[in-house]
């Protein structure tokens, strides 16, 4: 049994989700909290194997709660939030609290019906009651970056304009027994925000290479998420928008509720954001975007999966490596979830297994 603690002010969300985690037979609600104050006290007493909680209660917020718990009795949290800019903001300060995943707090949001909804809450339930939790006290927010300085625009005659990467361009620098890599593209889910983080900070500012980033997350967030991580990093992060070349030290992450696909036109390669099919899952999908890599960066990609639930990016990661590009994959022990990576392992189609911490080290010495 996998013993959960219910944290939030509404009494009504309490029992709603009582009633949705109490109708798997592998759950159990030890208790409920209406105060983050409450939150800590019921942890160490109860000793939950998850926590759901609310960001916005009176007194100490949910952010709080989980900072002090992570430090105290750390213990895996899903978050509940809105699907809002202001929601977005609050959602990700709170996984750098030390929360491993969050929900919207509107059900119709993420299903169709109430029934779909608890198989996605208990789903996510079970998944992050296997993460190890750091017995470390979690760290204080860390202080917003300095903001990138904005070049003096300089005469047009000198100039110099982004570099963009030609379909056909293989450096001769970049080699391996694989050959020349032109793209780094990413693919993630559950714990994917942290984990994004941890390894594009370690990419500098003059890495030669563009990078695609797809995250399965709500199109309200995606926008804001792109914002923090530019802020992090070294290298300029933006969310893609239709039309936007592949340039040389740009990570483009997918926005959400869309499909990003790659494209060539003339030699470059640029990006194309479509509406996606209501049939789907993913939106975006790492198996559509990678799919898409592969018909014009075929055998000269480097593809990563890292944590997640289920198997996108799978069948994409396939067909690059059936024409010759590289993939890796992130290994169980840091991962929040080992879906998504584990299904491309179990797949025969990894070159390398590594841990999160080094990845972004990696992916520097590889090119």
């Amino acid at each position: 049994m996998i013993k959960v603690l219910v944290v939030d002010d509404s009494g009504f969300f309490r029992r709603r989700i009582g009633e949705m985690l109490g109708a798997d037979p592998n759950l159990e609600v030890v208790g409920f909290a209406r105060t983050g104050e409450e939150s800590i006290t019921l942890t160490k007493q109860l000793k939950p194997d998850v926590i759901t909680m609310d960001i916005e209660m009176p007194g100490m917020n949910g952010i709080e709660a989980t900072r002090r718990i992570m430090a105290e009795q750390p213990t895996p949290v899903i978050m509940f939030s809105s699907l809002t800019t202001e929601g977005a903001q609050s959602t990700f300060d709170a996984l750098d609290a030390g929360a491993l995943d969050f929900l919207p707090k509107r059900f119709q949001d993420i299903a169709k019906d109430i029934d779909e909804a608890r198989i996605v809450l208990c789903d996510r339930v079970r998944a992050v009651a296997r993460t190890r939790v750091s017995t470390s006290a979690a760290p204080a927010p860390a202080p917003a970056a300095k903001p990138k300085p904005v070049a003096t625009p300089r005469p047009a005659a000198v100039a110099k304009e982004p570099r963009t990467v030609s379909v056909n361009e293989k450096p001769a620098a970049i080699r391996s027994r694989h050959g020349k890599i032109s793209l780094v593209a990413i693919g993630t889910s559950t714990g994917g925000p942290v984990a994004l983080q941890n390894v594009l900070t370690k990419i500098p500012a003059d890495f030669p290479l563009p990078i695609v980033i797809v995250q399965h997350m709500p199109a309200t967030f995606t926008p804001t998420f792109a914002q923090r991580l530019n802020t992090q990093c070294a290298i300029t992060v933006k969310e893609a928008q239709d039309g936007d070349r592949l340039e040389a030290g740009v990570a483009l992450l997918a926005p959400g509720g869309k499909q990003m696909l790659i494209k060539a036109n003339g030699g470059e390669a640029f990006i194309k954001i479509e509406e996606s099919e209501p049939s789907l899952t993913y939106k975006p999908s790492v198996d559509i975007t990678f799919r898409s890599v592969s018909k014009v960066f075929p055998d000269n990609t480097l593809a990563i999966i890292m944590t997640g639930m289920g198997a996108d990016g799978r069948e994409g990661c396939r067909e690059l490596k059936t024409h010759g590009s590289e993939v890796w994959a992130q290994d169980e022990q840091s991962c929040v979830v080992y879906g998504m990576p584990a299904a491309v392992v179990d797949a025969g189609l990894t070159d390398e297994v590594l841990d999160v911490d080094h990845i972004g080290a990696h992916i520097v010495k590889r090119v």
